[in-house]
């Protein structure tokens, strides 16, 4: 396969595409917010988090178990997962307890995982 087989070598503009595509565009801040989402989930410890709060509620001390990590270090990726609105915590007396932020956070990550799995299975191998 060639590297120029994915270059489109046409000069038509297919106007109606652009105009429907352009109008449906959102906002630059949009954009900006969705690249900081994915920046912010893009990190494997932070995600190694997710995996295990998508799995049960829990508090520091069981995510640094569970990842074989300092409560510490834990605590600081919660702490930018928290700022960005990816997870959400509850007190009960001294302890803290992480879940994910809401349902929208938990299908954004399953669907990923699920991308993930299905073209390891179909390619074999890694993204």
């Amino acid at each position: 396969m060639s590297k120029n087989e994915f270059i489109c070598d046409c000069n038509i503009i297919h106007q109606d595409a652009v105009d429907k595509t352009l109008k449906k565009m959102p906002e630059k801040e949009l954009f900006e917010n969705l690249a900081e989402f994915f920046k912010i989930i893009g990190d494997a410890t932070r995600t190694k988090i997710l995996f295990a709060l998508d799995q049960n509620e829990m508090c520091v001390c069981d995510i640094a178990n569970v990842l074989g990590m300092s409560k510490s270090s834990i605590s600081h990726q919660l702490a930018s997962l928290r700022n960005s609105g990816i997870v959400k915590y509850r007190k009960e007396g001294k302890e803290v307890y992480y879940t994910l932020d809401d349902e929208h956070v938990k299908q954004v990550f399953e669907i990923a995982i699920e991308h993930i799995e299905h073209k390891k299975r179909n390619i074999g191998g890694t993204l």
